[in-house]
């Protein structure tokens, strides 16, 4: 008898199992990751040259950050880049806490989230070499605003308006290094254990606690941390950090992620000419 052989056998299926199967869905997450990076479209930037490995934390807020830009790609308004792809922007630049010279020719201006892990890796890799060859030498200023990203980070507003609090007295920078430095500390805490902890950073460097309290409550200081979340929007910055560097006169160049010193470095000596 001969053998009758089925077009439609299993003969012609592929057969996955369920493990390789979610290892290739990784590797495909992987890949768009990648690309990710190089293309400029997420929150945080490798490099050879620098501690570039990515913790599950930080992968898992890659991914979510991802999900938050394909949903708000079509929301936030951005202006378009020139012909040649050098895209400038005009930043508006108010009352917002100054690091370095205010009369300096280039200015870098940050948006940032002190709950962010890749805003904490530019405060702790990058920003160290910026002020030894750029902010002490008097050719760039530092400018900081606020982009707390809500949906990832539950405890970042409060942070925000406890560092303009902090400014409020004169001790903007040393909060905003102990919000960074101590990240780990308060970045998981309930609301009145973060609230405890903040005013406590607050008593310890020096700063009156019954005004700082009261200003927490400040709707005007709520306000200025809103207005800079506004003003990521219409220049396009969704994610932290998120920098422009130049001066108001010409126009800023965008620089997306946790980058090493020699992106900044390319950008700043060739607005310094």
């Amino acid at each position: 008898m001969s053998e009758h052989i089925d077009d439609n056998s299993n003969e012609d299926k592929i057969i996955i199992k369920k493990s390789t199967y979610n290892n290739l869905l990784k590797g495909m997450v992987a890949a768009m990751i990648i690309a990710t990076f190089f293309g400029g479209y997420t929150i945080g930037t490798m490099d050879n040259n620098s501690n570039s490995s990515v913790t599950a934390e930080e992968l898992e807020e890659i991914i979510s950050e991802m999900e938050i830009k394909t949903t708000q790609s079509s929301q936030v308004p951005t202006q378009q880049p020139t012909p040649r792809g050098t895209q400038l922007y005009k930043i508006s630049i108010d009352d917002d806490p100054v690091k370095g010279d205010p009369n300096a020719p280039v200015t870098i201006i940050e948006f940032s989230d002190f709950q962010c892990p890749f805003c904490s890796r530019f405060y702790s890799q990058t920003l160290p070499l910026l002020e030894e060859n750029y902010i002490d030498t008097g050719k760039i200023k530092l400018v900081f605003k606020d982009l707390p990203l809500d949906n990832l980070h539950p405890n970042a507003r409060t942070t925000h308006i406890a560092a303009e609090c902090a400014n409020e007295q004169g001790k903007f920078w040393e909060y905003h290094d102990i919000l960074f430095e101590k990240q780990s500390q308060w970045q998981n805490l309930s609301p009145s254990n973060l609230d405890t902890t903040i005013t406590n950073f607050a008593a310890g460097l020096g700063m009156q606690s019954t005004a700082f309290q009261a200003c927490m409550k400040s709707q005007e200081i709520a306000d200025e941390v809103n207005d800079d979340t506004l003003d990521a929007a219409s220049y396009g910055a969704t994610g932290t950090p998120t920098f422009f560097i130049g001066n108001e006169e010409d126009g800023f160049i965008k620089l997306v992620g946790a980058q090493p010193f020699s992106a900044f470095q390319r950008v700043i000596d060739e607005q310094l000419g």
